[in-house]
């Protein structure tokens, strides 16, 4: 059976609409709205089953990790191990916003999520729908691009319809994405830190503000 479409106002996001959002999640269903890169499948990240689905949805390998959004970035201090000394300026400046950070997970963030391994990316979205979504579930989300593993991640909602949207419970339709590209990915476990994915924010704008605050570089 195909999800069901709720148009919602990009930039002012009806609280109705997604109240019925975070319900299904917090229900263990499984919820795709957009983000300012890709549209976004989003499981309560504390619910296995739940996660589990969105592995099985997607036909993503439980080799490769899904990643977590924090409700605030306030969650930084109970998912994450070690962080850099400069972790503040980098989510001052870039969060939220198109940029994926690779931090060693704490004990919090379930092994399902990570694969197995020590760490976790962690994205926080600036689109309003998305930040209106995790303030209503009130927990973390696990999240990944909407689309079938090695698909293109879909940018409008019909790209989402023609691809996973028979197993997925609603999706938000905000209409295209801002930015259509994936987020950047910054591995901050690493020093220098390092980008493992050029996305929306230029590799060079990020080298450069790491130089800014005396952080070299790879």
């Amino acid at each position: 059976m195909q999800a069901k479409v709720s148009k919602i106002d990009p930039q002012k996001p009806d609280p109705l609409l997604i109240e019925e959002a975070a319900a299904l999640i917090r229900a263990g269903e499984l919820v795709v709205y957009p983000t300012e890169t890709v549209y976004g499948l989003a499981a309560d990240a504390f619910n296995q089953r739940a996660v589990t689905k969105i592995f099985e949805v997607k036909g993503r390998s439980f080799t490769k990790p899904l990643a977590v959004c924090p409700v605030s970035l306030e969650d930084l201090n109970f998912l994450v191990e070690d962080p850099p000394s400069f972790v503040r300026e980098i989510t001052e400046r870039f969060l939220p916003g198109p940029l994926t950070l690779i931090f060693r997970r704490s004990r919090a963030v379930p092994s399902l999520i990570t694969c197995g391994g020590e760490t976790v990316g962690i994205r926080f979205p600036s689109n309003p729908i998305a930040l209106s979504l995790s303030r209503a579930v009130k927990v973390p989300l696990a999240l990944t691009s909407a689309n079938f593993s090695g698909y293109p991640s879909p940018v409008v909602t019909e790209q989402v319809l023609g691809g996973i949207g028979r197993r997925v419970d609603l999706i938000l339709d905000g209409g295209p994405t801002e930015l259509k590209t994936e987020s950047t990915v910054l591995d901050l476990t690493r020093m220098p830190p390092v980008v493992l994915r050029e996305g929306a924010i230029p590799a060079q704008e990020i080298e450069r503000f790491l130089r800014y605050i005396g952080v070299k570089s790879s």
